[in-house]
């Protein structure tokens, strides 16, 4: 069989763990970079790996570039500019840009999440795509920081994975509202 080439690669030898200043945060986890490593130069292609009690990134929203989400497996929540919508594998989730609408991906599960994310891969370049973050203040100061996206009512969920014992609490009063019993009691 023939030698592969450049532009084929497996995403589990692409992995990487996400860049240094996400460790010890709920933003850790793992992430091959397919374009780029791949030979792409304007689609951003990118297969991550979210562990458990993990998020994909601060909530943000993009001014210009363009992101589509693919669930591959897990059940990650998606938090939508305040509010939870859970998502399973198959679910595809499109942002287009200049809406405002903040997003992140968190991992309330037991079992990591693997997402395909695809992407402008030059947007801050290219497209001088900016970028708002509505709950994290401190971002204002960042040289793409979007100040003048459009606002958006946010709803009350703060956008931080809760841990398993957390959610198991969260599951009762679900089943007790229902009028079932909790399996964990």
């Amino acid at each position: 069989m023939a030698e592969r080439p450049a532009c084929i690669g497996n995403f589990r030898e692409l992995l990487e763990p996400t860049p240094p200043w996400s460790r010890g945060t709920d933003l850790e986890g793992e992430i091959a970079r397919l374009g780029r490593t791949l030979g792409l130069s304007r689609i951003g292609v990118n297969y991550q790996i979210v562990p458990p009690g993990h998020r994909t990134s601060l909530p943000h929203a993009h001014d210009r570039e363009e992101e589509l989400v693919l669930v591959v497996s897990g059940t990650p929540d998606l938090w939508l500019d305040g509010t939870l919508h859970r998502l399973e594998p198959g679910d595809a989730v499109a942002f287009p840009p200049g809406t405002g609408i903040a997003h992140t991906f968190l991992n309330n599960r037991d079992e990591a999440v693997h997402l395909l994310i695809v992407g402008d891969a030059n947007a801050a370049d290219a497209l001088g795509d900016r970028v708002s973050y509505p709950l994290n203040p401190e971002m204002r100061a960042h040289p793409r920081f979007w100040h003048d996206a459009p606002e958006r009512a946010l709803e009350a969920h703060d956008a931080k994975p809760k841990r398993t014992g957390e959610l198991s609490v969260c599951r009762c009063r679900q089943e007790k509202r229902r009028g079932r019993r909790c399996r964990t009691e």
